[in-house]
């Protein structure tokens, strides 16, 4: 959604940021209007609007609130939570303990999947096959804490929905890279998918899966 005009809400991110998309994705499933400002990620010198919005990190995403800015990806879908509650979907549960839950499985993605998708992708030969086996095996745990329920949360797409499926971006690119197929590995989590893309708001962030793939095989070093 990119507004024109004068706009409180700005979201700086790059196109095949899979961290940001869960931004926008929020920000769609809310109803909220923002402005999308393009960071290349492609060219080592950052622009002076994530300086000075991010200057301990140098990264996006960014969420800008009223000039105000908001950095990392999982701490900014909290903040979109809190802004925007009262007369708003809400994306984390009212659970204590379903709300721990849902942060020890957010974590789980950015500090395991992320990792291995990256070694999947540079690794060679045996070393690849070893962790194929690994990734596979991190979305079969997913998959069973999705069990038979229509989103991670329960009937209703929330937090851990938001926080994983742009992940699915690179499912294909997974299967070609692999020669599996995740809806044989992983079927509860391939239905997931489908569900989620069935969202406007997921539909509309979320990139081509072909540029996805070639754009990581490009960062990756892939041949």
């Amino acid at each position: 959604m990119d507004m024109s005009g004068s706009c409180e809400i700005v979201v700086v991110d790059f196109w095949a940021n899979g961290f940001g998309m869960r931004v926008r994705i929020a920000l769609e499933e809310k109803g909220i209007m923002y402005k999308y400002e393009e960071e290349n990620l492609e060219n080592p010198q950052r622009s002076q609007l994530v300086l000075d919005m991010n200057p301990v990190r140098k990264s996006v995403p960014i969420l800008i609130d009223e000039g105000k800015p908001v950095c990392d990806s999982l701490a900014i879908l909290e903040y979109i939570d809190e802004r925007w509650k009262d007369g708003f979907p809400s994306l984390l549960p009212e659970d204590p303990y379903e709300r721990a839950v849902a942060r020890f499985w957010a974590q789980y993605v950015d500090n395991k999947i992320f990792d291995t998708q990256a070694k999947f992708l540079k690794s060679k030969g045996e070393k690849k096959e070893d962790v194929k086996k690994e990734l596979i095996g991190q979305l079969k745990l997913l998959d069973d804490a999705l069990g038979e329920k229509l989103y991670f949360g329960g009937d209703k797409f929330g937090y851990l929905d938001v926080a994983f499926i742009p992940f699915s971006s690179m499912f294909s690119g997974y299967e070609c890279h692999g020669s599996f197929k995740l809806e044989e590995e992983c079927p509860k989590l391939s239905a997931w998918v489908k569900r989620c893309l069935a969202r406007e708001g997921v539909s509309r962030v979320l990139p081509d899966f072909h540029q996805m793939y070639e754009i990581h095989k490009k960062w990756y070093g892939v041949e």
